[in-house]
């Protein structure tokens, strides 16, 4: 009970809150930057399809800020983690929804973005919608357009019939022990939500992108249109030769951390 770590990783599971969204409350939490970081830009994480905020990378985060003084939201979207909701209802629409809920309503000052997979395409977003708000953007093997350019374009025309037919497929699982379901209404509304068919993306602030090369779920490439199309001269992308799509080694994470204080400065 006298290991510092033990400590460390039981109060960064405590002090849970609840968001009051429509329709679904959305677990987060906060840790207060110290006095001496106040004035820096805090971070908000946001987790990738089908993760939570008790993912590894959320966790390691979570624990360096609590070490460095830095402040830290993370949350989880409907139908993920500890909100409310079922995942088989969500859009992407309505994750860009809960994730604006969180930085206007439960953070202040401008925020860092850090986005794993998925939540690179919801960053992007948000600093879109709310470029005030956005000191800088850290993308994670991000994964913007992926319900069209890696589902749709990618499954069997069996899978395609089914979906459309029955409403969902069931993808054999890769990292879980359940299949996961791809629905119509993501495909669908995912197509609302595209931002690599676009010629040019209005986000001004740095960007940080980390991608694995040997990523064989979102391929690396992804990160080099992302930097091709925002309006922003300070971009770099860091291509981890062996890293796959998870990025969850501790080499791989302290290039977030690297990322995050690169920004800052």
């Amino acid at each position: 009970m006298n290991n510092p770590n033990y400590q460390l990783k039981t109060a960064l599971n405590q002090n849970v809150q609840y968001a009051a969204a429509q329709p679904h409350r959305l677990a987060y939490q906060t840790i207060s930057a110290i006095a001496a970081k106040q004035s820096q830009p805090g971070i908000l994480f946001l987790t990738g399809f089908r993760s939570d905020m008790n993912g590894s990378k959320a966790t390691a985060l979570a624990e360096w800020a609590q070490k460095t003084g830095h402040g830290l939201t993370r949350f989880d979207y409907s139908g993920h983690g500890q909100s409310d909701g079922k995942f088989i209802d969500g859009t992407i629409g309505q994750w860009i929804k809960d994730a604006l809920y969180i930085l206007d309503n439960h953070t202040v000052g401008k925020k860092i973005l850090v986005g794993s997979s998925m939540g690179g395409w919801i960053t992007l977003h948000l600093a879109l919608l709310r470029p005030e708000r956005v000191a800088g953007l850290v993308g994670i093997a991000s994964a913007p357009d992926f319900t069209e350019e890696l589902i749709w374009n990618v499954i069997s025309e069996g899978a395609r019939e089914k979906l459309l037919k029955d409403g969902v497929f069931y993808e054999p699982p890769k990292y879980d022990t359940e299949p996961t379901p791809f629905t119509k209404q993501l495909i669908e509304d995912g197509r609302k939500h595209l931002l690599l068919a676009r010629e040019t993306l209005p986000v001004a602030c740095p960007v940080r992108l980390i991608h694995g090369m040997n990523d064989v779920d979102v391929p690396w490439e992804f990160s080099r249109r992302i930097s091709e199309k925002v309006e922003s001269d300070n971009v770099q992308i860091h291509l981890i030769k062996d890293g796959d799509h998870r990025l969850s080694r501790p080499q791989d994470i302290d290039w977030i951390f690297k990322s995050i204080e690169d920004i800052i400065r």
